[in-house]
């Protein structure tokens, strides 16, 4: 058997040749060709500016004929006058002083009156004993770009007239919310003959209504009423709890003074209002003042239901927290137990209640520890003594210090018998 050798088809080989031709003829295109119908526009300029070589590319951007620009006009006078300013103001001096300048945005001025957006990079030629010669520039079509830039522009526009919007309904929703936390809290306290009284409520944010409330009002020619809790959640629902337990603790307070009686009425209340899914409730220390003007001493008989106890800061020097039996949340069972407690303050001592997010505050370094009972006990004993509204000015100054340690709304109310006389005082 024979062996033959391979030989290419002929009709392939004559492709081959004429695509390698093709080639080769897009590798013949002159220095000159390249120059005049670059992508970018090219011209010389003397060292005066004026224009010594340009290529067509650039004339047809400027919609000019060679004639009329070459040896005729100067760099600047393909400018607009903003362009030609800066040109001579910046542009020209940087090329003197550093012998290149690139990336420099300027703006042609076309045939029609147009403007037209470049980047131009210039440098200077020298000769061999170091003389300037002349300048050669480059100008890249920044159309797109500038289209670009001022979109991004637009677009920062909006985003920030978006800011400046949100930001002014913050602020309309915050005063709004501002007057509507006003008006579930008392606009002053009453004047106690024989007390001095203080309070002061304190929002975790601007943003949002506290669920925190106090009140502080007459019963009879004799004796005042008061409380202080904390609904359960935060909001317009928890706004809506806060206005009922109010005036369902006043009225009942009125109808009968017993602080066991008023906690069970706000119970039944809220249990009849709320069922099914949609359980309210809330915490509430509910207590009745009767200040003897004989004695100078107040009786004070309070009840709570499922809050914090109550602090006594005497005028010895020491604090103490009254202790509540019993007391479950209000609006949780239809019939939840509630008792009393009894104490007396003699002149110089005050009684504090607050809601828990003065003792839940987070605190150190890390943020993760609560502030908690025994440091507040040890805080307001260096208080016991002073009047109500330094006590409250005290515990404010540490809300301050907690920052965005304050998770929660905080509430202050503080009843108190002054140490040298029965002058009546009130503080917020």
């Amino acid at each position: 058997m024979c062996r033959t050798e391979f030989q290419p088809d002929p009709d392939e080989a004559e492709d081959a040749e004429a695509s390698n031709a093709a080639f080769a003829a897009l590798l013949e295109d002159s220095v000159e060709e390249l120059y005049d119908s670059a992508p970018c526009g090219y011209l010389s300029t003397l060292m005066d500016g004026t224009v010594a070589k340009i290529n067509t590319t650039l004339l047809d951007w400027l919609g000019l004929d060679r004639e009329k620009v070459v040896g005729r006009m100067r760099f600047t006078d393909l400018l607009t006058m903003g362009g030609k300013l800066y040109h001579e103001t910046h542009f020209a001096p940087l090329l003197r002083m550093q012998g290149e300048v690139s990336g420099i945005a300027l703006e042609l001025r076309q045939a029609d009156g147009d403007r037209m957006p470049v980047l131009a990079s210039s440098t200077v030629k020298h000769g061999d004993a170091g003389e300037q010669l002349l300048i050669r520039t480059t100008l890249s079509d920044a159309r797109d770009r500038r289209a670009y830039e001022q979109e991004l522009l637009r677009a920062r526009k909006a985003a920030e007239e978006a800011q400046r919007q949100a930001e002014a309904d913050r602020a309309r929703l915050q005063d709004a919310l501002a007057v509507l936390q006003q008006s579930l809290l008392p606009s002053a306290l009453p004047p106690v003959p024989g007390m001095e009284t203080a309070a002061h409520y304190r929002t975790a944010s601007p943003d949002r209504l506290g669920g925190d409330f106090y009140d502080l009002f007459p019963i009879d020619g004799k004796r005042f009423g008061f409380f202080l809790g904390d609904v359960c959640g935060k909001g317009p629902q928890a706004a809506a709890v806060t206005s009922l337990t109010r005036y369902t603790l006043r009225a009942a307070a009125v109808h009968d003074p017993d602080p066991v009686s008023a906690l069970t009425t706000l119970n039944k209340v809220l249990v009849e209002r709320y069922t099914g899914g949609d359980t309210r409730y809330c915490t509430a220390v509910v207590g009745v003042i009767e200040p003897d003007a004989e004695t100078g001493h107040t009786a004070v008989r309070l009840a709570s239901g499922g809050h914090p106890s109550a602090l006594v800061l005497r005028a010895d020097g020491t604090a103490d927290f009254l202790p509540t039996p019993g007391g479950l949340l209000v609006g949780i069972l239809p019939a939840a137990p509630f008792a009393a407690a009894t104490t007396t303050l003699a002149p110089g001592d005050t009684l504090l209640l607050y809601t828990d997010g003065l003792t839940e505050a987070r605190t150190g370094q890390d943020r993760t520890s609560m502030y908690g009972e025994d440091a507040l006990r040890a805080f307001v004993a260096r208080q016991a003594g002073q009047p109500p509204h330094a006590v409250v000015q005290a515990l404010a100054g540490l809300l301050d210090e907690f920052g965005d340690g304050l998770d929660d709304d905080t509430a202050l109310l503080a009843l108190g018998v002054p140490a040298t006389g029965p002058t009546p005082r009130t503080s917020e």
